[in-house]
């Protein structure tokens, strides 16, 4: 039954089954072409012989033997050049079979890693947008407003833990003095970061150094000693007066996200096919090339190191053959494309090693 529009299934790998049928079957007919032939061969010297022993009655049968023998020699050449130029372009079908197969993994690959950063950048800027409302909250402004009354104390980390119990992304918020001092944290139970000096703490400088509450400030992944140690990120803002974004700064207020939750859960989650699994990587990297995240890797495995790292950081999406420090691979790439006002400036990268 010829193919239809339903049923044609024109995949790389489809092709080559294709190209390798269609080579068989020719050198299946050659085959066949080059046994006939031979019997005429047999013949043909079989003709000749008895043409001799005829002596002047068998010359005419002898002229038809060296006829045959001709013929014989002709059908050789034809089928070997048959079989040669199949065979050559089988190769090249071949060649172009695997470039087509590369290409087309390589832009699913490449839209895979663009869907990783993504989610990312999808994700982190809710962080943003959280630590910029909760910083306008009554209770933060009212504690910093007046740091000395225990009452507020308990008030603030009260709200506080009301916030975490419906954001479980975070493990924490804590609320600093213009000092850099910890006066409240949502979850003092688990966390004992009240009263913990965080003066140089990249978070709270980030968010001194914004124009006003309107922005926010950020510190990558990093062991938070706010948490005992567990990587996370941490968004600040100030908190001023009032409640009102322009207000006078009254101290700064950082939400605590769980970095691993959500950058494990993406990588480990990227639907890899089986029959590749084992020899693909797929990473986070921020822009300086630091992993954030990956699955896949194996124990004592270190960082990717590109020998085309102008195409893998050069281009907003893509795919590229090049070899990952000394292996051949094929490395799918995307940048952060932003989401909102809010760009990571990461990457996504998924290297696929030659199998």
């Amino acid at each position: 039954m010829p193919p239809t529009d339903q049923n044609v299934c024109a995949t790389p790998e489809r092709i080559s089954e294709l190209a390798l049928q269609l080579q068989t079957g020719i050198r299946s007919a050659v085959d066949k072409i080059e046994r006939v032939n031979l019997q005429t061969r047999l013949l043909a010297f079989n003709a000749q012989i008895e043409a001799a022993r005829a002596g002047e009655a068998g010359r005419p049968f002898g002229v038809v033997s060296k006829e045959l023998v001709g013929l014989a020699d002709a059908t050789q050449a034809t089928a070997t050049g048959i079989a040669n130029d199949t065979q050559s372009l089988a190769a090249e079908l071949a060649k172009i079979s695997r470039a087509l197969a590369t290409s087309v993994r390589g832009v699913r690959l490449a839209d895979l890693a663009h869907t990783n950063i993504e989610l990312v950048d999808r994700n982190l800027y809710e962080r943003s947008c959280d630590c910029r409302w909760w910083a306008t909250d009554a209770a933060a402004v009212g504690l910093l407003a007046h740091p000395q009354e225990a009452a507020l104390v308990e008030q603030a980390q009260k709200r506080l833990r009301v916030i975490l119990e419906a954001y479980t992304v975070y493990f924490d918020i804590v609320v600093a003095d213009l000092s850099g001092r910890i006066v409240a944290n949502g979850r003092p139970d688990l966390y004992r970061s009240r009263g913990a000096d965080h003066a140089q703490s990249r978070w709270f400088l980030a968010a001194l150094e914004t124009p006003n509450g309107n922005s926010f400030g950020f510190e990558s992944v990093h062991a938070s000693p706010l948490v005992g140690g567990q990587r996370v990120l941490v968004y600040s803002c100030r908190v001023c007066r009032g409640g009102d974004a322009t207000g006078e700064t009254l101290g700064v207020l950082g939400v605590v996200f769980r970095w691993d939750a959500l950058a494990q859960s993406i990588v480990d989650a990227t639907p890899i096919e089986e029959s590749a699994r084992s020899r693909t990587r797929v990473y986070l990297l921020d822009a300086a090339r630091t992993v954030l995240a990956a699955a896949g890797t194996v124990l004592g495995e270190g960082p990717p190191l590109f020998a085309d790292e102008d195409t893998v950081f050069g281009a907003k999406k893509g795919s590229v053959e090049t070899k990952v420090g000394e292996k051949p691979a094929l490395v799918a790439h995307a940048a952060s494309p932003g989401y909102e006002t809010y760009r990571t400036g990461w990457y996504s990268v998924i290297v696929e090693y030659a199998g």
